[in-house]
C-alpha cells in the first residue's frame, strides 16, 4: 500500500490545537513529548536524564526546512550529500547502549545534521564529532555555536582515522557504516570504554556494541539497522 504523505501547509493546520498547548516560546514542545513517549519510551528506553535530552534537543532545528513539518516523525530524513538525520529511535538507543556518565568524553564519527552530537553533549562532558563532507562540518559548527553549545568540538575529515590527538575516549559512537569495524577506533577507546557502531554492506547492517576491559575487546550484535556507508575523502567505501 502507497504510504499517504500530508503536505506541509496541510499537515501545520491538522497539528495546530498541539501547537497551542505547548510552551509559548517553543510551539514544538508537545511534539517532542509525543516523540519521546510513543517511539522512545514506549519501546523501552527508560533512562530518564536520556529521555529529558530528547525533549530538550528541537530536533526540528536540525533538519531541512522542507523537512520540518516530519521533524518529529517516527522515521529518518533526508540531509545534504545523499545523507540522513536518523529515526530518532536509532539515535536513543545508540546512545542509551553508551551508557554515558556526565564525565565521558566521546567520539562521534558522523556528524550529519549534528542532531546526534547535540544530545551526547546532553549527556557527558565533550563531544568530538567528525564529518567526512566539508559543508555538513561547517554547517553543524555554525549550528552548535547558535545554539549554545559549548561542549562540541567538530572537525572535517575522515573518521576511519578518528581522532588520535583527544584520545582515549570513554565512548565512540559512529553514525555510518564500514564493512569492518576500524584499528584506529579500537585502539582509541579507553579501558572500560564502550563502542556503538552499524557495520556490513548495504541494503542492512548489524549494529555493533563493543566494550573494552583489560586491553580486550568484546563484541556483541544487537540489531539490525540501515545506515550510509562509511567512505574515505575520495569517496572509496570502507
Amino acid at each position: 500500500m502507497k504510504q499517504r504523505i500530508f503536505s506541509p501547509g496541510y499537515l501545520f493546520l491538522f497539528l495546530l490545537p498541539l501547537f497551542s498547548c505547548g510552551q509559548n516560546s517553543d510551539p514544538f514542545f508537545m511534539l517532542r513529548n509525543r516523540m519521546v513517549k510513543t517511539q522512545i519510551e514506549a519501546r523501552g528506553i527508560a533512562d530518564k536524564k536520556l529521555l529529558e535530552a530528547f525533549r530538550n534537543v528541537e530536533r526540528h532545528k536540525f533538519v531541512l526546512p522542507e523537512y520540518i513539518p516530519y521533524a518529529y516523525n517516527d522515521s529518518p530524513l533526508p540531509i545534504e550529500e545523499e545523507q540522513t538525520i536518523s529515526q530518532p529511535y536509532i539515535v536513543a538507543f545508540m546512545t542509551d547502549a553508551l551508557n554515558l556518565g556526565k564525565t565521558d568524553k566521546v567520539l562521534e564519527i558522523g556528524t550529519g545534521s549534528g542532531y546526534q552530537a547535540a544530545i551526547l553533549a546532553e549527556l557527558s562532558d565533550s563531544v568530538y564529532t567528525i564529518e567526512i563532507f566539508e559543508n555538513l562540518g561547517n554547517k553543524a559548527r555554525k549550528l552548535f555555536s547558535e545554539l549554545g553549545y559549548k561542549n562540541i568540538w567538530c572537525k572535517v575529515g575522515d573518521g576511519f582515522q578518528g581522532w588520535p590527538e583527544h584520545a582515549p575516549f570513554d565512548a565512540i559512537i559512529v553514525t555510518c557504516a564500514p564493512t569492518k569495524i576500524p584499528e584506529p577506533l579500537q585502539e582509541q577507546l579507553a579501558e572500560g570504554g564502550r563502542m556503538i557502531i552499524p557495520v556490513g554492506s548495504s541494503p542492512v547492517q548489524h549494529l555493533v556494541l563493543l566494550k573494552k576491559r583489560k586491553g580486550k575487546i568484546r563484541e556483541e550484535r544487537v540489531l539490525p539497522v540501515r545506515f550510509v556507508p562509511m567512505i574515505d575523502t575520495s569517496g572509496k567505501k570502507y
